[in-house]
């Protein structure tokens, strides 16, 4: 990434507010902070850094002046004016002289209370609304960089698995396993781990089950859920996998979440609404007598975060364009007894979906 680059992206995002009616945007440190600018700071605190875009203005970057220097420093930092406030001083005040009272303004999600009460105190007329909410798309469409990115991303969660199904399950702690996952992550690349899900047995049917004590057992399903992010951009996938020879039930519901899968994967194209890959995978696996137990959505976006817009899910009637990437997870969760779910990341093209995990789909048998 350039400073071109960056600057280009606050461009565009001053012109998606302007679509949005909205005056500006004002972003403070998290995930949109550093997509917009190339800004991270070491240390998040109760210190005010804001970034503000208007569209046809040349960006500004408040941060403390202490981590000025770094700011500076920043890749993006050419394609904007940086300020530093002092401590004693008011940082709201700052923020106010540059933007209109009367307006309202695109607040990143990540923005604490204190900071936006504090606009609001300093700009009683202003109103705010979530970049999730205002404008969804900012970052859901990727350019052919990030999908890269994202590529390599599935590529290391790909070899991770692959390596995962070669060590041994029975016998072990279901923390243990979770830890190779963390390991062999940061092996193939990850510089963050955000979640490696272990769920044995009847833990399997909790589809965020924390890794714990239990130690996974001989005919136990278990279901792999794992991802990070790898220079900047994340990674997700899930795979079920079983200790020894699975049973003919257990085969039969890792099939139907196999097709449902596969199924929501044929649905991508541009023009679907996101609603409808949920639908597909849903029509599936409720005409397998299953639906009571597929109890979340088809899947979510990614980027530089592992859960972003947009969202495979009833009621979102976002259309999917190229370039959006997101997850196809359906499932089935019995409770008592096991779970099943398989997830890959999938890139929506001109042409249709195209994966970014290629791990085989079907029920792995570990020992």
């Amino acid at each position: 990434m350039t400073c071109e680059d960056y600057e280009r992206r606050m461009e565009r995002a001053g012109r998606a507010a302007a679509d949005a009616g909205l005056a500006g945007l004002i972003v403070t440190p998290g995930p949109d902070l550093t997509w917009l600018c190339g800004y991270r700071p070491t240390a998040v605190t109760e210190r005010l850094t804001a970034l503000v875009i208007e569209p046809g203005r040349r960006s500004r970057l408040l941060v403390p002046v202490l981590e000025q220097p770094d700011a500076e420093r920043s890749t993006g930092a050419g394609a904007l004016e940086v300020s530093g406030w002092a401590d004693g001083a008011d940082p709201y005040a700052e923020v106010a002289k540059w933007v209109h009272p009367q307006r309202r303004y695109g607040v990143s999600d990540s923005t604490w209370a204190m900071h936006l009460l504090g606009f609001q105190r300093s700009l009683p007329g202003s109103a705010y609304a979530a970049l999730s909410e205002g404008l969804p798309m900012l970052r859901a469409v990727k350019d052919a960089h990030e999908v890269a990115r994202l590529a390599a991303a599935g590529a290391a969660a790909d070899a991770t698995y692959e390596e995962i199904v070669r060590l041994p399950f029975g016998g072990r702690r279901e923390c243990d396993v979770a830890a190779d996952l963390a390991r062999l992550l940061r092996e193939h690349g990850h510089s963050q781990v955000d979640f490696t899900i272990v769920g044995s047995g009847p833990n399997g049917a909790n589809p965020h089950h924390e890794a714990g004590e239990r130690v996974i057992e001989e005919g136990d399903m278990v279901v792999l859920d794992f991802g990070g992010l790898k220079d900047g951009y994340g990674s997700d996938t899930t795979r079920t996998v079983h200790v020894g020879q699975p049973g003919a039930e257990e085969r039969k519901v890792h099939d139907i979440v196999r097709e449902a899968q596969q199924a929501a994967f044929e649905a991508v194209r541009p023009g679907v609404a996101c609603q409808d890959v949920d639908r597909v995978a849903r029509k599936v696996i409720k005409a397998a007598g299953y639906g009571e137990y597929f109890i979340h959505r088809t899947g979510h976006g990614i980027g530089v975060t592992t859960h972003e817009p947009p969202y495979l899910v009833e009621g979102e009637h976002l259309t999917l364009v190229p370039g959006m990437c997101f997850s196809i997870e359906p499932g089935i969760y019995l409770p008592g007894r096991f779970g099943v779910r398989i997830e890959d990341i999938v890139t929506c093209t001109e042409s249709g979906g195209r994966r970014l995990n290629e791990t085989g789909r079907e029920l792995a048998v570990v020992r």
